[in-house]
């Protein structure tokens, strides 16, 4: 047994060195707060020398270097720069519609060289520090910019080099398939409150994978009886433990100790591969200095985003940004993620470093920092091999996210730091600095709701430009990183949207990021609810009361705006800018509350839009019908022919999918006439275990069946959410209602 090889317990460290270890940067930061405080109170006290150190500084604002002015030209001619630069990236995007290096480098050149000519200007020539309360306000937005500046230019470097590994896990898989190469593989899926339906199909969608040297081990973390006797009646292992301590890492590694295969496989316990996932991911172990291959999460079931908004066709998951994107940038320069679930790791190279980092909430990412510490390698496989079920409500996503922001920080205060941890190179710490910047992005998206309450209630403009700067200077960063977007994103998101998804939590999100950063483990590991059945609408009040009172208090200031008289063309632009942002917030703050509203969902089962010939036999007639929906529980089928009139609800019914040459029994629940077709809802009954097992393989392993979707691009997302506000789902989708209630039924 390698049990004796992994560390279940932190290192016993004395108080005071753990309280200096752990406390660092939450020093470091309060120190900067208390600075920059001591400086802003003697700002506003008068102190001379303070004072004459910021009237320098105004001096310079109000007198840029040369090449910072704005040619004297018409203002006509100013937007010659932004429609040049726009015709170029159109050009570009409309030759190579998805990136290629040569593409992506030009468009990714064209970016830096806007956005440090936009950081020029605006450090050089629109701050307002003409006096103290101008000034914070006009130095706080410059910090909160330059934030998220930093994170997205680190990012623009990665983009500089895509590695995708389509044609090598081709190549690396033929010795998989023809038997050369076939390593034990030990499959984990840890669980702690998930209900038994879930469980059974990831089981049953492990064991049907097609790898024969694998062992399938369900991690109970609560010990319950019903889990035993799922394990028991699918035929695989049941492992547990006496307590549950460091929650997931903890589970896994108690679970390691016990087994064997030299490749360790990870999946959450809602997870459902495609038969072919080892298939494509093993071969890649052939290279011994790889520890780890991690695959995209997708999902099959719509985000609560989309859900809640009736968009659930439209919209694409949250999370394909960071795989389509994220991971594939990173990926090039060895700084993939380890994302929890749906990887492949080696045995020797985790027991190498102790097993999985227990010293945070995220223990797969510093697992992952770790292994390439050691010196091996991470590879990020872009390939759909298995589908999850995304978080089915506002609550559980946001439980999730602020999970994610509290375990991603922690890395300030613990040993696998990947900032100091020896043996990451400087692009991997790069990579690892964009990741903590990002979760202090949501102080700046705040900071960036309550600017244009200052400029109405407490007269301040934070930023001080003509209106020909900001053509001149401004435009054209902002409508090119707009128009080039989606396009660097692999169509995963609209900027649009992806404002709005910041929005959601950022109240919650920028506390959470203040609380950790004061006190990093001061909440344990929640756990993220999953196979939820609600009937009615539910409204998130702790989320939206302080987006109502933004709203409200923006909503004011803009009619203070468009009511006050300009004395100056300074002010004039100041108004301007700041009535624009509010009506901007005004609409992205009325779409989050309504999102805010959790639709109902009433089935506990997906339903997927798959198409399959059956025959029904009804006594002694015969009908033939193509489904149009189909779960785990039941069908909708449109028939070839009129409806029959001895076809009624509640009456027994054999079903036969042709291509699969499957059969079931079921019951008739309701008949109806859809898209110019009779239609029947047919409820299956008495499922046997080999009919489930044949059900989950058609519905979520059949390799290739997770598709990439694109996003709508930016105006057709703007159109959509004129859209929402105009026509809420809640008023006018009557349907959500009607159709949920009979799709429980089956």
């Amino acid at each position: 047994m390698l049990g004796s090889k992994f560390s279940y317990k932190p290192d016993k460290v004395p108080i005071s060195k753990r309280v200096i270890q752990f406390h660092t940067a939450t020093l470091i930061l309060l120190s900067i707060v208390f600075l920059s405080s001591i400086i802003v109170i003697g700002w506003f006290a008068g102190d001379d020398r303070i004072s004459e150190i910021f009237a320098q500084i105004n001096n310079w604002q109000m007198h840029p270097p040369i090449w910072l002015e704005v040619p004297r030209i018409e203002g006509k001619y100013l937007l010659l720069p932004t429609v040049g630069l726009l015709l170029t990236v159109f050009v570009v995007m409309k030759i190579s519609p998805q990136p290629r290096i040569w593409s992506q480098r030009l468009i990714v050149g064209i970016l830096i060289i806007l956005t440090l000519r936009y950081v020029l200007w605006r450090s050089l020539s629109t701050l307002n520090l003409i006096n103290p309360l101008n000034g914070v306000f006009s130095l706080g937005l410059f910090f909160a910019e330059m934030l998220m500046l930093v994170n997205s230019t680190i990012q623009l470097f990665f983009m500089l080099n895509i590695k995708e590994r389509h044609r090598e896990a081709d190549v690396k898989s033929l010795a998989v398939v023809s038997g050369s190469f076939l390593p034990s593989v030990d499959i984990l899926i840890p669980t702690y409150n998930e209900p038994v339906f879930i469980l059974r199909r990831t089981i049953i969608g492990c064991q049907a994978l097609d790898y024969t040297n694998k062992r399938i081990y369900l991690l109970d973390d609560t010990n319950r009886s019903e889990m035993r006797e799922l394990t028991e009646e699918l035929g695989c292992q049941y492992l547990t433990r006496p307590d549950n301590s460091y929650a997931k890492a903890g589970n896994l590694n108690h679970a390691i100790a016990k087994t064997n295969g030299e490749l360790i496989v990870v999946f959450d316990a809602d997870f459902v591969a495609t038969k072919n996932f080892l298939t494509r991911t093993v071969g890649f172990f052939q290279d011994e200095k790889i520890a780890l291959v991690q695959t995209p999460q997708s999902f099959y079931n719509a985000d609560p985003i989309a859900h809640n908004l009736g968009l659930e066709n439209v919209l694409t998951h949250e999370a394909e940004v960071f795989y389509r994107q994220i991971q594939t940038s990173r990926d090039s320069s060895s700084s993939a993620i380890c994302a929890g679930t749906s990887f492949v790791v080696r045995r020797s190279a985790l027991e190498k470093i102790g097993g999985f980092v227990i010293e945070s909430l995220s223990e797969d990412y510093f697992t992952g920092i770790r292994l390439s510490a050691q010196g091996y390698r991470l590879v990020y496989l872009n390939e759909k091999l298995s589908a999850g079920l995304a978080v089915e409500n506002i609550t559980a996503y946001t439980t999730q996210r602020l999970r994610w922001g509290q375990g991603t920080l922690q890395a300030l205060f613990i040993k696998s730091n990947p900032l100091k941890i020896p043996g990451l190179t400087l692009m991997q710490r790069l990579a690892s600095l964009a990741g903590l910047l990002y979760w202090f992005g949501s102080i700046s998206r705040v900071y960036f709701l309550l600017i244009p309450l200052a400029y109405s209630f407490l007269d301040v403009i934070p930023i001080r430009s003509t209106a020909a700067e900001l053509l001149f200077f401004f435009l054209p960063y902002y409508l090119v990183n707009l128009t080039t977007f989606s396009w660097f994103n692999y169509r995963s998101c609209s900027a649009l949207l992806s404002d709005i998804y910041s929005l959601i939590i950022c109240f919650p999100l920028a506390v959470n990021t203040i609380q950790v950063m004061i006190h990093p483990f001061a909440k344990g590991f929640q756990v993220t609810p999953k196979g939820i059945v609600k009937n009615h609408y539910t409204f998130n009040w702790n989320l939206a009361l302080p987006l109502i009172i933004v709203f409200i208090a923006t909503a004011v200031s803009l009619w203070r705006n468009l009511n006050i008289a300009p004395e100056s063309t300074q002010q004039i632009t100041g108004i301007n800018l700041g009535w624009l942002w509010s009506v901007y917030n005004l609409i992205l703050i009325g779409i989050t509350l309504l999102i805010l509203l959790d639709a109902p969902k009433p089935d506990m089962y997906e339903w997927f839009n798959l198409r399959r010939i059956v025959q029904l036999r009804v006594g002694d007639q015969n009908l033939w019908g193509v489904t149009t929906m189909i779960s785990e529980a039941g069908a909708e089928i449109a028939l070839t022919q009129k409806l029959p009139v001895y076809l009624f609800a509640y009456q027994p019914i054999d079903i036969e999918i042709i291509e699969e040459n499957f059969r079931l029994t079921g019951e008739v629940v309701s008949t109806g006439f859809k898209d110019e077709f009779s239609t029947v809802r047919v409820r299956f009954e008495s499922v046997s275990l080999n009919q489930h097992r044949h059900l989950v393989e058609m519905l979520f392993c059949r390799p290739g069946q997770w598709k990439h979707q694109n996003a709508p691009g930016e105006l057709h997302s703007l159109l959509l959410l004129f859209k929402i506000l105009l026509k809420p789902r809640i008023l006018f989708d009557r349907k959500v209602g009607v159709s949920a209630m009979t799709v429980s039924q089956i």
